[in-house]
């Protein structure tokens, strides 16, 4: 090798937790493959982005690289061995994980950005590193030259590599996201949910019940007939009489599904993931970036590209979408739409006079408002000042803080509430006050057999009796809270 490469540090040697394998690794037992450190957090959409692209390579050279997430937390719940285990269950995460909370490796390997690949030869060298999303197609043939090479001067001697993966659990959810209400034309009480972790759509009914199941509950890219077609970990969507539009998050697309019919089609979104959005363009032929939640207002459907950091708007009548807030970069600044900075929005309810879009806007712990009353459409932020400020306060806005919040929804032209999620929590903001407080105080009483506490909710909505339904993501069920009665208990899951 090149003298003035540099030798890997040995990550083995750290007492830290290990995630898919039966004990922790040392470079020693991976001599002979191309390793590739991925350090992540689960917090990052960028992150999730590229692991595709790791699954690709793994499944081409199972036996000559070792793909190694090294899990590096920006949050304070992310820091939680347990959450860092849920979160690799949630995406799928079939490679060996370290957990890294107080960032040892990063600082050894000089990482500074979140996502960042680490390149260490069969022989326990870094040659490489790579900051980012790499382009999908060129690292797998850059990967694959490298393996090709190393097979020739006889340096990858390949392994297959013990895996414990953890069991997918049982029960109707796994790790549910949206819930919002399904008009019928009776006026009857209904619910879509999306089912993410099972990817499909449910439909229930007032009682909780599931009256259909949208997807054959195989991750895909297919359009079709209700149980043939495919999604891939839906996170959000939004109905009306003849449809339910899907955030299809994974396949980074805007899905329709036909009440009538079953039928599910593409709306936008071609199945990778896209750059920032810049014009308007035909839905058939724009990419779109981790598409995570849609709201409606007659014919335009707006929708969070959390992947580029921005809220875009579908004209159904048309087929064409176009940008609405945010310039792609990432980071939190007001004002006029096309030039405000938002950060990974993830959540968006518009106000009962459709003058106001709140979004949450979860990398920057901030609830903000796209006014779209007026000559054009502003951004203000209501909680949330930057990318590492975040914590669990409660009073006036201007010092309140949250944690990841991933969900919000009017509860009237006042007050809204926000799924708090890393700080497993429901709080309610209150416009006219300007202030914020925890939904539960710990006056609520559990009515369940096994009460557990909420775990990353990354949905809230309201019924008609003013009970606020969260979707309680990582203990895979539906709360409802009751702000009368004072009490919680476990709806479906």
């Amino acid at each position: 090798m090149n003298e003035r490469l540099v030798h890997a540090p040995d990550f083995g040697r750290f007492d830290l937790p290990w995630f898919n394998v039966p004990k922790r690794l040392g470079l020693d037992e991976l001599s002979g493959r191309l390793v590739i450190l991925d350090f992540w957090t689960f917090c990052c959409i960028n992150c999730m982005q590229i692991l595709p692209t790791l699954r690709r390579i793994e499944e081409a050279f199972p036996e000559d690289v070792v793909v190694i997430g090294v899990h590096s937390p920006k949050f304070a719940a992310e820091r939680e061995p347990e959450k860092v285990k849920a979160a690799i269950a949630r995406y799928d995460i079939r490679h060996p994980v370290v957990h890294d909370p107080e960032m040892i490796i990063w600082k050894h390997y000089g990482v500074r950005a979140w996502p960042t690949l680490v390149f260490i030869s069969p022989d326990g060298y870094v040659i490489g590193h790579a900051p980012g999303e790499p382009d999908p197609d060129r690292l797998l043939e850059v990967v694959g030259q490298v393996i090709r090479a190393g097979k020739t001067d006889g340096t990858i001697q390949g392994a297959t590599l013990d895996l414990t993966l953890q069991a997918t659990p049982l029960g109707p959810l796994l790790f549910p996201s949206k819930l919002k209400p399904l008009p019928m034309p009776n006026g009857e009480p209904r619910w879509a949910l999306a089912d993410a972790g099972h990817h499909q759509i449910i439909e229930l009914d007032a009682n909780w019940r599931e009256r259909a199941r949208y997807g054959s509950g195989q991750p895909g890219f297919d359009d079709g007939a209700r149980d043939q077609a495919s999604f891939n970990a839906p996170q959000g969507l939004i109905a009306d009489e003849q449809s339910i539009y899907v955030a299809d998050t994974g396949n980074h697309a805007i899905r329709r599904i036909d009440r009538k019919t079953g039928a599910i089609t593409t709306l936008a979104g071609t199945g990778a993931r896209g750059p920032r959005l810049t014009r308007p363009m035909p839905g058939a032929a724009i990419a779109l970036a981790s598409v995570w939640d849609l709201e409606l207002n007659g014919d335009a459907l707006y929708f969070a590209n959390a992947g580029s950091h921005q809220i875009g708007v579908l004209d159904l009548a048309d087929g064409t979408v176009k940008p609405l807030a945010g310039t792609g970069g990432e980071n939190i600044e007001d004002g006029r739409a096309p030039d405000a900075l938002l950060a990974q929005p993830s959540g968006l309810s518009l106000s009962p006079d459709g003058t106001r879009l709140a979004f949450a806007d979860s990398e920057t712990s901030a609830i903000r408002l796209l006014d779209l009353a007026g000559t054009g459409p502003v951004v203000r932020t209501l909680i949330g000042t930057g990318l590492f400020d975040f914590g669990h306060q409660n009073g006036p806005l201007g010092e309140a803080l949250l944690q990841h919040p991933l969900g919000v929804i009017w509860l009237d032209d006042q007050r809204l509430a926000v799924a708090d999620s890393y700080n497993n929590a429901v709080r309610l903001i209150y416009l006219k006050a300007g202030t914020i407080d925890d939904l539960d105080d710990g006056s609520f009483v559990c009515q369940d057999s096994l009460c557990l506490p909420l775990g990353e909710p990354a949905g809230v909505a309201v019924d008609a009796e003013g009970r606020i339904l969260v979707s309680d993501t990582n203990n895979h069920r539906i709360v409802a809270y009751d702000p009368i009665q004072r009490t919680y208990q476990t709806v479906i899951g």
